[in-house]
């Protein structure tokens, strides 16, 4: 009955992890019984049993009740040496995609595979809505997915949050695959990299790791910025990245910012970085994000055949979501399955309705340094000496009208806003806005900057 109740859950699990996190993290693993409510599985390794324990566990648990087997947690141990040894290896073209592209075959003289982050399969260049804000990003890891010798090493991608340097990371790995199948192409995110770290340094297999790591065609690193501030693991980073660059192996790095800007990384690893293409995605644009819009939407009218969408509601969530595509992907993923449910047409209506709290959060939120950065830039005036004590006319003015646009556009008192214009008392914020008032209506040019200003900031 328990080995049933852990096929019946098995079979849950391939729906609901996808089948590259089910080849990858749960076929591997071995039910070897559950008593006291505790289910018991083998797993290969020590990486591959916490992986799972971190990630899946939740999951397998809530599937193994629903398939009759009273259990209230799972545990984990490594199989011993005659369960933990590799079955031998199919072919790639016999091997399932997912397999394939999420355990890139890293391995150490022991014979030991090295499994990296699973790939997203949905996240490829197909699938990549290229416009000028990621033109750039995305024609540097086309050139990378080529393969060949490293034209530029290490390619780092750079930008906020759901910009697509997660989708160019993942897009790369799948091109490579297909067109170099043998190539081993090891893509995981920075904290698993110290995480792997840790548990060599641990089990004291630091010397299997070294080899590992430096054995790849490729090694691909997300989100490198969380491996600031932990020496030991920057300390190893920098010896792999080196011995990596030695053999003329890429590398492709992704952050959040750039490496001169990653605060507590050392400053060696800064200028390894910043040796190859430094890459920003910028922010989305109207045209870019509607690009997205109208592919995802093609995907979903396929996917809810008779579901009706009205014209304008694309264009709507395009100027109003602005924040990151993550989010703009979600508003609408919500929209369709909404309006499948309820069996109505996609209109304006229904989306201000279904999406409030989506278009709430998003509403633009000004801040008074952005304020202060687009007057500096406007007179062209250095924004420390708009910021600064000198009282030229040339700077006194634009600092008074970005007072004014700070009191105007922001929710900040004049106490706040008189800090953030270097210290200063809020009576003196409040002569400046009440200077600029005045200047409105009888200064015609001043009234045409304040105008332009405003559009600009509140776009």
């Amino acid at each position: 009955m328990r080995d049933e109740s852990w096929a019946q859950a098995r079979e849950e699990l391939l729906k609901t992890v996808g089948k590259n996190n089910f080849v990858t993290w749960i076929e591997p693993l071995a039910y070897s019984g559950c008593a006291d409510g505790v289910a018991r599985f083998e797993a290969p390794t020590n990486f591959i049993g916490d992986w799972v324990a971190r990630n899946f566990a939740d999951q397998i648990r809530y599937q193994l009740t629903a398939a009759g087997m009273p259990v209230e947690r799972v545990e984990f141990a490594v199989a011993s040496a005659t369960r933990a040894a590799p079955a031998p290896e199919r072919p790639a073209s016999e091997r399932p995609t997912g397999e394939r592209l999420a355990a890139a075959p890293a391995r150490a003289a022991a014979g030991e595979e090295l499994p990296g982050a699973p790939l997203d399969t949905r996240f490829t260049f197909d699938s990549f809505v290229v416009g000028k804000p990621n033109e750039l990003a995305h024609a540097a890891a086309r050139r990378v997915a080529e393969g060949g010798p490293a034209t530029f090493n290490p390619l780092f991608l750079y930008g906020g949050v759901g910009l697509g340097k997660t989708h160019l990371m993942h897009a790369i790995a799948h091109e490579l695959h297909i067109r170099s199948p043998e190539m081993r192409v090891l893509y995981l995110s920075a904290e698993q990299f110290m995480y792997r770290f840790v548990q060599a340094l641990r089990d004291k297999q630091i010397m299997n790791f070294k080899e590992l790591f430096r054995s790849v065609d490729v090694l691909m690193v997300d989100d490198v910025q969380f491996i600031a501030g932990k020496d030991s693991t920057q300390e190893e980073f920098f010896h792999t990245f080196n011995a990596l660059v030695d053999q003329n192996k890429q590398i492709v790095i992704s952050a959040d910012r750039a490496p001169g800007e990653i605060k507590d990384l050392e400053e060696r690893i800064k200028s390894r970085l910043q040796c190859g293409l430094v890459v920003d995605l910028h922010p989305t644009d109207y045209e870019l994000r509607l690009g997205i819009l109208q592919q995802k939407a093609e995907a979903y009218r396929q996917q809810y055949q008779g579901l009706q969408l009205a014209p304008g509601v694309l264009e709507f969530l395009a100027h109003r979501i602005t924040t990151n595509v993550r989010v703009l992907e979600g508003a609408l993923t919500r929209l369709f399955a909404f309006a499948s449910l309820v069996g109505r047409e996609i209109t304006l209506d229904l989306a201000q309705d279904c999406l409030a709290d989506i278009l709430r959060a998003s509403d633009r939120k000004v801040t008074v340094e952005e304020i202060q950065r687009k007057v500096a830039e406007h007179y062209n005036i250095r924004l420390s000496d708009l910021i600064g004590p000198k009282r030229l006319r040339t700077i006194a003015r634009p600092r008074q009208i970005a007072m004014y646009l700070a009191k105007q556009l922001t929710s900040r008192s004049l106490p706040e806003i008189g800090r953030r214009f270097g210290g200063r008392d809020h009576t003196t914020i409040m002569h400046g806005v009440k200077k600029v008032e005045e200047l409105i209506t009888s200064d015609h040019q001043i009234a045409e900057d304040l105008q332009l200003l405003r559009r600009l900031l509140e776009a």
